[in-house]
């Protein structure tokens, strides 16, 4: 059955075109409304006729929009407060004085140590000089022991610290391995290698020193110099009085002599504060020699192997230890070039009343030397287990 539809009449369709059916109802017009709707823009009252949202109201509408907003805004905040908790960086200092290089004189491996310091260290580590501790040595038994016993002590001294040791001949990878597992920054050189056969350890000493000492004005290194022999034994007290010497210090150090029937002789200087005004030592050596001090005894500036104002007048070539002076005499020798009289001393401790260190010789010079310190032969079973 076909519908019929009827047209409305004109007047009913433009009743239609601005009140729909299904839209809301239309409010009665008053002038007041429509003088402020006349006195809108036309494309305002465009928009709203035609039913858009306000452009404010689009990023509360849309999600995708607000969400990104919101996460960018979360994202700038978070990075403000941790940025506002960052602890704060500290000033690095070099451990070692500024005009050391450590680049001539350390390893392939071993550099100088950098310590981080804060501000309040500051002014107590500008004042720490390096030291630098010269130690002779040879390949024996007992070397191992030695060089294990002093790189211990080394390694509970405060930085900066260099360990110069010079082998009695040429360098081996024995005496090279236990340096390292020492951890103390060393640096390791051979001496006289073709005296090593013929020569006592003795007359090997002066030379082994004196390689360190060139070592030393070669490279011009800034601190305190001490001769350190791996036989004796070393208070930490001593490491830390060696950086308040300014020029030349010296010290009382018991030596034991087997020639002796008590066994020990005290070597040294007698102090009044900080001036030296008499030396300990014994009745044959009392008007031999110029100064009674032993070789672990003093230690000195090193800037005085170069600088002339800084040392005695006598010594106007290189300070070096003399090579043909007998056993005993090499102390005085030594530190009649580099100072003139006991007013140029400084007394260490204040008083010189402290035994900070002692020279024990140990008696194990005519053992065996096995090869990479390891027992090869001879290991058969005396007394087998039932």
């Amino acid at each position: 059955m076909a519908s019929i539809r009827r047209p409305h009449s004109p007047a009913k369709q433009h009743l239609l075109r601005h009140h729909p059916p299904f839209g809301p109802p239309s409010q009665p017009s008053s002038p007041l409304r429509h003088s402020s709707s006349s006195s809108s823009s036309p494309r305002t009252h465009h928009h709203l006729a035609a039913g858009y949202p306000h452009p404010f109201l689009f990023l509360s509408r849309r999600p995708l929009p607000r969400f990104a907003a919101f996460f960018l805004l979360g994202s700038f905040l978070g990075l403000l407060h941790f940025l506002s908790h960052l602890p704060h960086t500290p000033h690095i200092r070099p451990a070692y004085s500024s005009s050391y290089s450590p680049n001539p004189v350390a390893s392939a491996a071993d550099q100088l140590p950098i310590r981080v310091q804060d501000d309040d260290d500051a002014a107590d580590d500008n004042r720490k000089k390096l030291l630098i501790v010269v130690t002779p040595t040879r390949a024996r038994a007992a070397q191992a022991y030695y060089l294990a016993r002093m790189g211990q002590t080394l390694l509970l001294v405060d930085t900066p610290l260099l360990w110069v040791v010079v082998e009695a001949g040429k360098p081996t990878p024995e005496a090279a391995a236990a340096l390292r597992r020492t951890a103390v920054m060393h640096r390791y050189v051979g001496c006289c290698d073709k005296l090593n056969a013929s020569s006592a350890a003795a007359d090997l000493r002066p030379r082994q020193m004196n390689a360190a000492l060139e070592l030393v004005d070669h490279h011009r290194l800034d601190g305190i110099v001490y001769f350190a022999h791996e036989e004796g034994v070393y208070s930490l007290d001593l490491f830390q009085r060696l950086r308040q010497i300014r020029r030349f210090g010296t010290w009382p150090v018991p030596v034991i002599s087997e020639n002796k029937k008590d066994g020990v002789m005290l070597e040294g200087p007698v102090c009044k504060q900080n001036q030296v005004v008499g030396w300990h030592t014994s009745e044959e050596n009392s008007t031999i020699r110029r100064f009674h001090v032993a070789m672990s005894g003093f230690a000195f500036n090193s800037t005085m192997l170069w600088d002339p104002k800084l040392r005695s007048h006598v010594a106007w070539n290189s300070i070096r230890h003399p090579e043909t002076v007998k056993e005993g005499f090499q102390g005085t020798t030594f530190v009649e070039q580099l100072v003139e009289d006991e007013s140029q001393m400084e007394g260490v401790p204040a008083d010189c009343s402290h035994i900070m260190n002692w020279h024990v010789p140990f008696g194990s010079e005519n053992l065996a030397y096995p090869k990479g310190w390891r027992v090869g032969t001879n290991l058969d079973v005396i007394i087998p287990l039932k």
